[in-house]
């Protein structure tokens, strides 16, 4: 049996915070606003992974009124999920992700992103894509305001 989900985060970015993408610390002089690291493409394949399951969603398992989840590592966040996820019978198959950021580039920093969500995901880096798309100066991304991110992940029983 094989299960489909769809996963979207999306926060503004702020002075006074690092830059945290797919479990990687970007230079850039602004970060995301967040409970936790506030890594945008981990809460999308999260969500990704929780819809999958029929799950619900990342702030109904790690909700940001939580103390116990203020400044958390969403890459620890995604292996609880994944880990869920085997404890019910399922396995990741493949992640497909975009990033959607004005600036900084993302593609120096893609190749780490893949393996760090791999390792996440209990996968192979082969089995993980990340994009990283322009906004073309349109919307809250293309003004630098936030970075969002959508994610599609395939499981599997077995």
């Amino acid at each position: 049996m094989i299960r489909i989900g769809i996963g979207y985060d999306l926060h503004r970015l702020i002075p006074g915070r690092p830059l945290v993408l797919g479990g990687v610390t970007i230079p850039h002089e602004k970060g995301l606003a967040g409970h936790s690291d506030a890594d945008a493409l981990c809460h999308a394949v999260t969500d990704a992974v929780l819809g999958a399951l029929a799950l619900g969603d990342i702030g109904g398992h790690f909700p940001d009124t939580d103390p116990r989840y203020g400044n958390a590592n969403s890459l620890q966040l995604l292996e609880a999920v994944v880990r869920l996820a085997h404890n019910t019978g399922y396995r990741v198959v493949n992640v497909d992700a975009n990033i959607i950021v004005q600036r900084p580039k993302m593609q120096p920093y893609i190749d780490a992103m893949r393996q760090r969500l791999a390792e996440a995901l209990q996968t192979d880096k082969a089995r993980v894509s990340v994009k990283a798309k322009t906004n073309e100066n349109v919307g809250p991304e293309g003004r630098e305001e936030a970075i969002s991110a959508e994610a599609v992940v395939l499981l599997e029983s077995g």
